[in-house]
């Protein structure tokens, strides 16, 4: 352990915005992630020396810009364990949920009217839902959360033969839950439904193994794993990509085009109309291949004993509410409220002090509802979080409860 402390410690200095802002302590990863320097170093040499679009150009800088963008989509599918042509790159996670909103109607059979989501969805896994159902004349049920965890007994009864879909997250945006999405795909394959997985929140701290798991779909975003911002992930089964319709049409994912009809090119294309965010797509591959060198394992270990930590500081506040199910439950995300302190005073004092975390209802606006809260204060650790963070976050706190005394 303690080698692996000394390992994130030296991690942050590969982070430049720590360079450029010092005294800086940034507990909002889970909105997004700093980018280290071999990220965007990949994106400074692609624009200033290989930028060229790609899949047409016969001369050298589009072949390379080709090449690296392609291999790219071998580095993410690896680090999924998926197969390359089954990935598919979206601006972000919203984009891959409405792409899948759009386009998955046909693969659901006829009888099967439902969708399954949990109270915890983010508002990216909620609103594509509500309007695919609005569109389909379909119904939404929720999974129920009990002591900031799902209830599984009751998504056994809600997930039935009329479910045309589960659409979950790996890991709660708010509560930091880890949910048992294997027992929840298991139940589902009994009834034949579809399956996706909103991976957002989970991609950069834990192993996410597809073919393990067995979902049809998974998503994610780039920014929040120390990519840059504006790409996006849809992993989807070959077999069921092949059987679904392109989201945009255009340049880039046809066969054939004539005057009166077109024709779609082969998966993974068929989904990536226009021009790409190229450089956004290769930055990503370097991001991936910096998770992986660091170790998964390695994150998770040094997250779990900050969380640990943090959760033991900040129960020692007074007034305070804390919104987590526990550390052997949960990822390095904790919401919490001090009572009768608004939780954007709470940010806004901590700010003064170079403290950043995140406050409000973090686009879970019906599970704050839920809650009867208006929102909560939220920090989320990452690889170049440190014990001395916390300290500081708890000084803040203490600062800022002597402004309401």
């Amino acid at each position: 352990m303690k080698t692996i402390l000394k390992k994130m410690l030296d991690v942050k200095k590969e982070f430049p915005i720590f360079k450029s802002n010092p005294g800086l302590v940034y507990l909002d990863n889970a909105a997004t992630s700093q980018k280290p320097k071999t990220v965007i170093e990949s994106l400074k040499n692609f624009y200033e020396k290989e930028n060229a679009n790609i899949h047409r150009g016969v001369y050298t800088l589009s072949e390379v810009a080709t090449e690296k963008y392609e291999e790219s989509r071998k580095i993410i599918a690896r680090f999924i364990n998926a197969n390359p042509e089954e990935i598919i790159f979206t601006k972000n996670t919203t984009e891959s949920l409405n792409l899948l909103s759009y386009t998955i109607q046909e693969l659901i059979e006829k009888g099967k009217n439902e969708i399954i989501l949990t109270e915890m969805e983010h508002h990216s896994n909620l609103v594509p839902w509500q309007q695919m159902a609005k569109r389909n004349n379909f119904k939404i049920k929720f999974i129920p959360i009990k002591n900031f965890e799902l209830d599984y007994d009751k998504a056994q009864e809600l997930i039935t033969e009329k479910t045309a879909l589960l659409s979950i997250t790996h890991v709660s945006n708010v509560f930091g839950t880890i949910n048992s999405i294997d027992k929840l795909i298991g139940i589902a394959k009994v009834n034949n439904v579809l399956t996706i997985i909103d991976a957002a929140q989970s991609i950069q701290h834990i192993s996410v193994d597809v073919k393990k798991l067995n979902c049809d779909f998974l998503v994610f975003s780039g920014h929040k794993m120390f990519g840059p911002t504006g790409i996006g992930i849809l992993y989807g089964k070959k077999e069921l990509l092949e059987k679904l319709s392109p989201f945009m049409t255009g340049g880039g994912m046809i066969e054939k085009v004539s005057y009166e009809k077109a024709s779609w090119n082969e998966i993974p294309l068929k989904f990536e109309a226009g021009t790409q965010n190229i450089g956004g797509v290769i930055a990503l591959g370097e991001a991936t291949n910096y998770l992986e060198k660091i170790g998964i394992n390695n994150i998770r270990e040094h997250e779990k004993e900050l969380l640990e930590y943090a959760l033991d500081k900040l129960n020692e506040i007074k007034n305070i509410e804390i919104y987590n199910p526990g550390k052997d439950k949960s990822l390095s995300v904790i919401s919490f409220n001090i009572k009768e302190i608004h939780p954007h005073d709470v940010a806004s004092i901590l700010n003064d002090y170079n403290i950043a975390i995140r406050a409000g209802h973090h686009c879970c606006m019906p599970l704050m509802k839920k809650l009867n809260i208006p929102g909560t204060c939220r920090i989320s650790l990452s690889i170049y979080n440190t014990k001395e963070d916390i300290d500081s976050l708890i000084n803040g706190l203490k600062k800022v409860q002597e402004v309401f005394k």
